[in-house]
């Protein structure tokens, strides 16, 4: 598909004028752990008895990492490789991400060595593969699958994010169970509990992971749970007889720590980069509310959403980037359907894989949105820009917003600069940046 400034589409976007913005800081609640005190309080959660009594000398430990952009993972992944090889036991990672990675074992490393994760920086093996065990059937009839490396170790140690998951509601969502059904469960396990739809996510995840749990050998689960700052805030070793009833504890813990866009509505969203790090679908809806299906809501409500670019770590899986209503040509170079298509069509949810309207540039992606309004005061428009959906304590508001703030009307959110255009280079790029 060819793109290109100065067509018929830059005619039709010149003149669409894109009002001031401004600075504006978010205040969220921010307890965490510093991180030189990380790799202690981990420690300390394994060093319970009934948690290190599971690991004995000899055994061969398979300890998960995932796909997902878990702030100090490298940290958390290698204190745990150290404290298995402290008792004795002999660790090694395996990759835990579904399909992610195009669904290959070579993707999936890749993807462990951008988080900072390899055999050296480890100091234990990775063995990575797609090839799985069948562990059983759920009671709804669907095939439980687990890595073979995994399944081939005296134990499993399950390291994990507890999060609200990005399509669907349930007791639990994205976590310790999600990683052990899907993530485990490499492309077929993904594909097993994905398919009968995400109206059916929350049931077949619940299922699955009780045949996980009784026919595998999980020693533990040490989930970690991020503030609003995407800073570590807690972690708490899981034995498998408490997951079912732990993990919809901890969900909640999690949602009370999420951040979000706290002005509620706006007419454009400007999301600066999207990304497999941030989400699994690259912008996480509960912040944007840019939903791929009816069975979650919530997010800022807003009638046009544009997406600039795609993170390097990505590696070209832009899954997720239906969800803009533009993206750029930028953007659009570094698509691989290769990586974008095998997991979409594991999770069954092709929405989310669909061709927004590409166009030459950052301006002209803004303008477009802008151009496309219905039923708006275009002399008043309400834009929020943000960098990604991870990093949110600071963002970009249309001079709309301005005086409502000034006037508190929007707790917890403070102006730190007054309007100004937004700059453009000479390739009408943004050049005002979000730090």
């Amino acid at each position: 598909m060819k793109i290109v400034k100065g067509g018929n589409v830059t005619k039709l976007l010149e003149g669409i004028a894109i009002p001031k913005m401004f600075y504006a800081r978010q205040n969220f609640k921010r307890d965490h752990i510093e991180k030189d005190d990380i790799a202690g309080e981990i420690i300390k959660e394994l060093k319970r008895t009934e948690i290190s009594s599971t690991i004995q000398p000899g055994m061969s430990i398979a300890i998960t990492a995932g796909s997902r952009g878990i702030r100090n993972v490298a940290l958390i992944t290698k204190t745990i490789v150290d404290f298995v090889i402290e008792m004795g036991a002999h660790p090694y990672i395996v990759p835990a991400m579904g399909s992610h990675g195009g669904a290959t074992a070579e993707g999936q490393m890749k993807m462990l060595e951008t988080f900072g994760i390899t055999e050296k920086s480890m100091g234990c093996p990775i063995r990575s593969s797609m090839d799985t065990v069948l562990l059983g059937t759920s009671k709804f009839g669907k095939p439980v699958y687990q890595d073979r490396n995994a399944y081939e170790a005296d134990g499993i140690i399950v390291s994990c994010r507890i999060k609200p998951h990005n399509a669907f509601r349930g007791e639990v969502e994205s976590g310790i169970c999600k990683m052990l059904v899907v993530g485990l469960g490499k492309q077929k396990g993904a594909e097993s509990v994905h398919s009968d739809g995400m109206g059916n996510m929350a049931k077949n995840l619940i299922a699955n992971t009780q045949v996980v749990l009784e026919n595998s050998k999980i020693l533990f689960a040490i989930p970690c749970i991020e503030n609003a700052y995407d800073e570590t805030a807690c972690f708490e070793a899981v034995l498998p007889i408490s997951v079912m009833t732990r993990e919809p504890e901890l969900l909640q813990i999690a949602f009370q720590n999420m951040p979000s866009i706290l002005v509620p509505e706006a007419d454009v969203l400007i999301v600066n980069e999207m990304g497999k790090n941030f989400s699994g679908t690259g912008v996480d809806p509960n912040i944007s509310g840019t939903w791929s299906t009816d069975y979650a809501s919530g997010g800022l409500k807003v009638q046009r959403t544009c997406f600039l670019d795609l993170t390097d770590v990505s590696h070209g899986n832009a899954n997720g980037m239906g969800l803009a209503n533009i993206i750029t040509k930028r953007m659009f170079d570094k698509l691989d359907p290769e990586m974008i298509y095998p997991n979409c069509f594991t999770s069954t949810v092709l929405k989310s894989a669909m061709m927004p309207v590409v166009v030459a540039t950052d301006k002209e992606a803004i303008q477009a949105c802008i151009r496309t309004l219905n039923g708006v005061d275009k002399a008043r428009l309400r834009i929020v820009r943000i960098k990604n959906t991870l990093h949110l304590d600071m963002i970009m508001l249309s001079e709309a917003y301005y005086q409502d703030i000034l006037d508190g009307k929007y707790p917890g959110l403070e102006a730190i600069s007054e309007p100004q255009f937004l700059a453009f280079d000479s390739e009408e790029n943004l050049l005002t940046q979000i730090e």
